[in-house]
């Protein structure tokens, strides 16, 4: 990484503190430069260790060359827990923060599960022999989902056998305490890993040596000698299982609970897939909700979800009907991350949504080339109600149909909020504050002013031009899929605590104001 990080800065300077002493080394785009030795920027003691390190990113290789504080903020946080008792000063122009963390793991599933956990004993496990180390800490949430965050010599990783290996392993030891406990009878068969992951919450972090990656960016692992840290795992795990009986119920009863659920959901599944050869409404049965376009074509499809039976009256007549096809909602639509499975699926307006666009439910299942259309396009109103339908919508693709957002098919209709029209032109203004802004740099003007807020209050002509002749479609686009996956359960989970505090940190930017 320092490497990198040397050649595309115009200066690199490392001043390293031990024993009393420090060396120091200056790089000069990408050279060492031995005529001058990294200056020493704050005073230091004989015991002082540790390093320094400062750069200036180079636009010759950024569009950009402001660094990205925040995620230099967050990495920092996560080190200090991944390696509990070290210190890191962040110095950012002027701004000194100091990162340290006395809880290690525990205070990164601190910040992940707020006021969401339902059990009061964690698992919390080290594990050190020879050069092999683990920590690893284990909890559960009243979350639907599970989140596993493995980090393999401090560094995150997304898939390898070590995942897979620990996954296994709490899978068959809890199938193996639930049935001692008499909470799966004989006739019962074995939890499901899905159905015993289900609100877990667990981070880990191996030390290993001779680990294999297949590539560069080592998120993937191809080879770790995981024996040790499994059978360290296990054993502590039994003993965590017997301490607890009490809080490894609660877990049980909701693992049963997701299996009763999975059975469910799967039916529904079943019958979302049934009718195949009537045609694409004969298989929705759907008769007024969803409105057909002429081509056939996928690729030329685009699903228009509409706010109402108003607004869809007058999208069906401002369409282009060779392409476009409309689904009316009925207001807000059931919450993805409050709801389980089951009963989404056994919602009317999930199950059609499911249906029309043919290409599956869940992510690992969800197959973007099976769809029906290019671009789904969510057209609610520019209010807040609307805006709450744009966020539950886009919390449930992105939570059951993933593929779909990540490969770019997720859209957001832009329209305007007002429309003035004025002797010699036609403008669009999609705030307030763009109106004002206007009328306060034109007061002699004579104009007429539409307020636009639903597809409803639009005209078809009007709608025509503002929605579907300009095709002004704002793609919904993911560039963190760990921080979009906190972010919709802070804002759409059923925790209200992480709620409550996101909205007053974010007060300002988010145009409220408290006293």
């Amino acid at each position: 990484m320092s490497k990198l990080v040397c050649f595309l800065s115009h200066y690199l300077d490392v001043i390293t503190f031990r024993d009393g002493q420090f060396e120091t080394v200056h790089f000069e785009e990408g050279i060492t430069d031995t005529r001058f030795g990294g200056e020493i920027v704050e005073p230091y003691k004989p015991t002082d260790t540790g390093t320094i390190v400062s750069w200036q990113p180079s636009e010759e290789f950024f569009t950009h060359t402001e660094v990205e504080i925040n995620k230099i903020k967050d990495l920092f946080r996560t080190i200090v827990c991944l390696c509990p008792g070290l210190t890191i000063n962040l110095n950012n122009n002027g701004e000194k923060i100091k990162y340290y963390s006395s809880k290690g793991l525990n205070d990164l599933v601190d910040d992940a599960v707020a006021a969401k956990e339902i059990i009061n004993n964690r698992f919390n496990m080290k594990f050190a022999e020879g050069k092999n180390k683990m920590d690893l800490v284990m909890t559960y949430t009243s979350n639907y989902s599970s989140t596993i965050v493995p980090y393999v010599n401090t560094g995150l990783t997304e898939s390898g056998p070590h995942i897979t290996q620990i996954k296994t392993t709490l899978t068959r030891e809890f199938n193996k305490f639930f049935r001692e406990k008499k909470w799966l009878k004989d006739k019962d068969e074995n939890l499901t890993g899905d159905d015993i992951q289900e609100g877990m919450y667990i981070v880990f972090n191996i030390t290993a040596p001779n680990v294999s990656y297949d590539a560069q960016v080592k998120s993937r692992i191809t080879k770790i000698d995981t024996k040790p840290f499994i059978q360290a795992l296990t054993e502590n795990l039994q003993i965590w299982l017997n301490n607890n009986e009490k809080e490894i119920k609660l877990i049980a009863d909701k693992a049963i609970n997701a299996r009763k659920a999975r059975d469910a959901a799967k039916k529904a599944r079943e019958a979302v897939r049934k009718p195949k050869e009537k045609g694409l409404k004969a298989k929705m049965q759907l008769s007024d909700k969803f409105i057909d376009c002429i081509s056939k074509n996928p690729k030329e499809r685009n699903l228009l979800l509409v706010e109402g039976l108003s607004a869809g009256s007058s999208a069906i007549e401002a369409r282009n009907a060779k392409t476009d096809c409309i689904y009316m909602l009925r207001g807000k639509i059931i919450s993805p991350l409050k709801t389980s499975v089951d009963k989404i699926l056994a919602n009317q307006e999930m199950s059609d949504i499911i249906k029309v666009i043919g290409a599956g439910f869940g992510n690992d299942k969800f197959d973007v080339d099976k769809m029906n259309f290019d671009k789904i396009i969510i057209t609610s109103d520019q209010d807040s109600d609307g805006m709450a339908i744009e966020l539950l919508l886009i919390t449930f693709f992105y939570t059951y149909m993933r593929p779909l957002v990540e490969q770019g098919k997720l859209y957001r209709a832009v329209t305007p909020l007002y429309i003035v029209r004025t002797k010699k032109e036609e403008l669009y203004f999609y705030s307030d504050a763009e109106l004002e802004e206007w009328k306060t740099a034109n007061k002699n003007v004579s104009c007429d002013v539409l307020r636009a807020k639903g597809l409803g209050e639009l005209n078809p002509e009007d709608l025509h031009k503002v929605c579907f002749e300009r095709q002004t479609y704002k793609r919904i686009n993911v560039s963190d899929a760990k921080a979009t996956t906190e972010l919709l359960e802070i804002l759409q989970g059923s925790a209200i605590e992480p709620r409550k505090d996101f909205i007053y940190k974010n007060a300002t930017r988010l145009g409220f104001n408290f006293d």
